[in-house]
């Protein structure tokens, strides 16, 4: 749906780039503040990843009840989720229905990219221009890209060069793709290929899929939700979102109080059966309390999984490769699956070692390793995304004296609590880089930062001040001390989007934030209450 362009202001307090989850309660929380706002959304219509992301399988990994916004009572208790894991059709029902309930879109300028946004020293504003030439100028700029947003094609020679059609999960045609009949090729076995191969595997007459690394997945053990248990949760709701974000993770789980050596072989293996049986993102790296922490209590967990996979995959040497062994079990994306290992007891369904035979390049007719060329009708990359800083970095973002963000991050991001870098004032990042954000509940996170910094411009304005700022001196300390902690855990073994690994060239930094949103939020709001302690506030007479 595109809005109609009507003519909209070239001044106004505001700017909210993107329209996905963030964005919409931004500008909902802008609204209420009485600033005039516009939100620039590159797609034609709300929902950000998931108006983006409908490859088949596509849903959430994390409970619907609790993937969810939690601001509105009256929007808690209207909304009947269906499943305990939404597919993408229904959460993006979702975003549309919040859209429209709250009266949305009607700020909102589809169908167009921001290009670049500078900051004009003297008048304490931005400038953001859009891709239609337009420029618009606003005291206050917030980055609501998402983490997940800046699609990922490898650089793989001959890649224009195959004659079929050619798909990437995170840019899924609407009107969805038959494979009937076909011989068609995954590249990529994350998160949105293992959500994907089995779905692609009921239609293809051939499946072939390119693995470059084993990947750890979880039966999902998705199932609808019965009403009975929806009217017990929406009855206590309030407390269900309290537990949440008093949580490590903003995930409704039980944190360990154990090792793993703590406890005899028949508890651990027990322990582990109730994780594998739970259906729970992350519940093998919470089974106990070292998992993430030594590489021999990893190993425990790791294996149980191994042995799962030999169980489910018929073919023993089919099996050992899809046994993960590069890296720490839970140090990349964990995932949730229905039937992924099974798929590949289909006789017309193949694994590619891409450790063992790498593909050398793309030709017309589909795909040449070392060894030979596989022939295709249609190719799917499941190649991920430029997370966290890649959607941020696309634009021309320029600071004081000039400098460019991208410039600035040419070795990673920099920035304090992953709200503001230093330079580039009155500029916010909704669950950006060195946040919790892709380790975290999103739909938590993203509430968390817009409440902050909806209480921050309040701030600004109810002192009269124009900037708030920070220094390099206070962001190294926290970039610093975000891998610090990540240092202290298992997860920089790892060669994983979080440190930037899928992407050629990337600084490797490990970017998310591991201390808990817990911790986190504590941290925030300690900061807010010490009058933005660690932040440069200015008025116009400084």
């Amino acid at each position: 749906m595109s809005n109609t362009q009507q003519s909209r202001p070239s001044q106004v307090d505001a700017v909210v780039v993107g329209a996905g989850f963030a964005g919409l309660y931004q500008l909902f929380h802008l609204r209420k503040l009485g600033l005039s706002t516009r939100v620039f959304e590159t797609a034609a219509d709300v929902g950000g990843t998931w108006y983006w992301n409908r490859y088949p399988g596509a849903r959430c990994d994390i409970e619907s009840m609790a993937y969810s916004y939690s601001f509105s009572e009256e929007l808690e208790q209207e909304w009947n989720w269906s499943e305990k894991y939404a597919t993408q059709p229904e959460i993006l029902r979702y975003a549309n229905h919040v859209c429209d309930r709250f009266d949305l879109r009607k700020d909102i300028d589809f169908n167009t990219t921001v290009t670049s946004a500078v900051y004009d020293q003297v008048q304490h504003s931005w400038t953001v221009t859009v891709d239609s030439g337009e420029t618009v100028t606003a005291q206050f700029v917030i980055m609501a890209t998402g983490c997940l947003s800046a699609a990922n094609l490898p650089k793989i020679p001959g890649l224009d060069s195959f004659a079929g059609p050619t798909y990437h999960t995170g840019r899924w045609p609407h009107e969805g793709v038959d494979f009937t009949g076909k011989r068609v090729a995954v590249i990529g076995t994350g998160s949105s290929g293992i959500q994907a191969i089995p779905l692609i595997a009921q239609q293809a007459a051939e499946l072939t899929v390119f693995q470059r690394t084993a990947h750890y997945t979880l039966p999902a053990h998705n199932r609808p939700l019965g009403d009975q248990e929806v009217r017990e949760r929406k009855a206590r709701y309030a407390e269900f979102r309290h537990a949440l974000r008093h949580s490590s993770t903003g995930i409704p789980r039980q944190s360990p109080t154990q090792g793993a050596f703590d406890v005899t072989p028949q508890e651990r293996e027990a322990s582990y059966e109730r994780a594998w049986e739970s259906g729970l993102l992350g519940a093998f790296s919470t089974a106990f309390t070292d998992i993430l922490h030594t590489t021999e209590a990893n190993e425990t967990a790791a294996e149980f999984v191994r042995d799962k996979i030999r169980l489910i995959v018929e073919d023993p040497k089919t099996a050992e490769e899809l046994c993960p062994r590069e890296y720490p079990l839970g140090t990349k994306r964990p995932c949730l699956d229905t039937g992924y290992y099974a798929t590949y007891n289909q006789p017309h369904v193949r694994l590619v070692n891409l450790r063992k035979t790498p593909i050398e390049k793309i030709t017309e007719k589909g795909i040449r390793v070392s060894d030979r060329e596989y022939e295709f009708d249609a190719l799917v990359f499941a190649t991920g995304f430029d997370a966290l800083t890649g959607a941020l970095t696309a634009i021309d973002i320029r600071g004081k004296n000039g400098l460019a963000l991208r410039e600035k991050w040419a070795a990673g991001p920099r920035n304090y609590l992953g709200l503001v870098s230093a330079g580039f004032p009155n500029l916010f990042t909704v669950t950006g880089p060195l946040s919790p954000s892709v380790l975290s509940n999103m739909l938590l996170s993203i509430e968390q930062h817009v409440e902050w910094i909806t209480d921050c411009i309040t701030y600004l304005r109810d002192h009269d001040l124009t900037e708030i700022d920070t220094t390099p001196e206070v962001e190294d300390a926290w970039t610093e001390h975000v891998g610090e902690v990540a240092s202290g855990t298992l997860y920089p073994q790892a060669a994983s989007w979080y440190m930037g690994a899928n992407v050629p060239g990337k600084p490797r930094v490990f970017m998310p934030y591991l201390g808990g949103v817990d911790n986190y939020r504590e941290k925030c709001s300690a900061v807010a209450a010490d009058n933005y302690a660690g932040f440069t506030l200015s008025s116009p007479a400084s």
